[in-house]
């Protein structure tokens, strides 16, 4: 679905109308390039499966916190699901509603709790006991009664990448499972807290469907503990994490996911709950690209390369996950293939783009890595002292700069030399 935002058309991509080569020449590279159709499209997706049911979607901020692209999902009446204090100020300036926003995060520190409490944020996502103290400390210190989910860790493996598994009992989420009923009682006999809901959270880029009902189960076991104790459990927050099509993955149909774990929920006799579903990934990753231009071939005893202007501070998680992302040309050619490793400038050898990719190119080329909407910009940084991309957004034959390119004086504008 989110693919076709991208295509190619007489032998040039294309993000939606507009060439990804007047892109490139117009805003430079490395550019990070997102189509408004696709992540309008992924959006009802999950919409439209909760039509009509006690369920609603909350967009995971840190996936792509771009203003624009938040704005795109607050016009949809999107929720909105942070881990920063800064994600809710960018939420509130993109548009978003503090009441329609829920707070997860581990770590969340005083202040962020206090500025979260006078926005008015849904619900915060508790993490253990020591958070559950100050939450209620800080509530009490302005009068204020801060509503909390206790995330709960299911042990429940999403056979995913080991540093995007976060539900196992080896991970730093989430309360125990055997813990839960616990905390929950603490939970509840603190004066400036109201419990509302239970929440888990069990990995990203899950493709199966079969975790999530593992973990809906576990949850759905200790709601009626939760509740035989005198607290009330008004949602159930299933978490994010359904995967996209990077390479080969088959990742469950959205709407299909989406109801299959509401009719799980619903046949288990809580369909008067309602459920919050986190996607991140499966909105906004196959909705952006990255267009990048090659500045030399390299030829290699043991490998060939193709080194281009965008680097792992540009896209982190190839060196971070190994993660595999399609990077195919911009302008198609009709010369042999070659195969490559496209690398790009930073001195490090764990700065890759792909490995072992056949590309037909020449010096000058622009070269589009998809699949880059997701973890992308929100992870890049100035490693080598190097500006961040620009963004833009493209909406049919309009093309918006959502994000100007960063220079190098910007870099270092916060910093002083010692003084004489």
């Amino acid at each position: 679905m989110t693919r076709s935002a991208f295509a190619h058309v007489d032998g040039v991509l294309h993000a939606e109308r507009v060439s990804a080569v007047s892109l490139a020449e117009r805003f430079g590279t490395p550019l990070y390039v997102y189509s408004r159709a696709a992540l309008t499209d992924a959006w009802q997706a999950y919409a439209g499966a909760c039509a009509g049911r006690r369920a609603s979607v909350h967009v995971a901020v840190k996936a792509n916190s771009n203003l624009a692209v938040l704005n795109v999902f607050a016009r949809m009446n999107a929720g909105f699901d942070i881990v920063s204090g800064g994600e809710l100020a960018r939420v509130l300036a993109a548009g978003g509603k503090a009441e329609n926003t829920v707070f997860s995060g581990v770590g969340k520190s005083a202040a962020e709790m206090r500025d979260a409490l006078v926005a008015g944020v849904k619900c915060f996502n508790v993490e253990s006991i020591p958070e559950l103290d100050r939450l209620n400390e800080v509530a009490g210190s302005i009068g204020k009664r801060a509503p909390v989910s206790l995330r709960v860790n299911p042990d429940v493996d999403a056979k995913t990448h080991p540093y995007i598994s976060t539900g196992l009992k080896s991970n730093k989420f989430g309360v125990a499972f055997d813990d839960a009923r616990a905390t929950y009682r603490a939970a509840a006999a603190m004066r400036h807290l109201e419990v509302i809901g239970i929440d888990c959270h069990i990995g990203s880029q899950i493709t199966e469907v079969a975790p999530y009902l593992d973990a809906v189960d576990r949850l759905l076991e200790l709601v009626a503990q939760i509740e035989a104790d005198g607290a009330t459990v008004r949602h159930i927050d299933v978490g994010g994490g359904l995967g996209i099509t990077y390479d080969n993955e088959t990742p469950p149909d959205i709407g299909v996911f989406v109801r299959t774990v509401l009719d799980r929920i619903d046949a288990r006799g809580h369909g008067h709950r309602e459920v919050y579903f986190e996607p991140g990934r499966s909105l906004v990753g196959n909705a952006g690209i990255l267009l990048t231009r090659v500045e030399f071939l390299k030829p290699g005893a043991e490998k060939n390369f193709v080194i281009v202007d965008a680097a792992m501070n540009d896209l982190a998680r190839p060196a971070m996950y190994e993660a595999y992302h399609a990077i195919e040309p911009v302008v198609m050619r009709s010369a042999p293939q070659q195969v490559y490793d496209v690398v790009g400038p930073v001195c490090e050898s764990g700065d890759w783009l792909g490995r072992d990719r056949a590309l037909a190119v020449e010096p000058g080329d622009l070269l589009a890595v998809r699949s880059a909407g997701a973890y992308g910009f929100v992870m890049s940084s100035n490693y080598n002292t190097r500006p961040r991309a620009a963004e833009v957004m493209v909406d049919g034959d309009k093309v918006h700069l959502v994000r100007a390119r960063e220079d190098v004086q910007q870099l270092f504008a916060g910093e002083a030399r010692l003084p004489d």
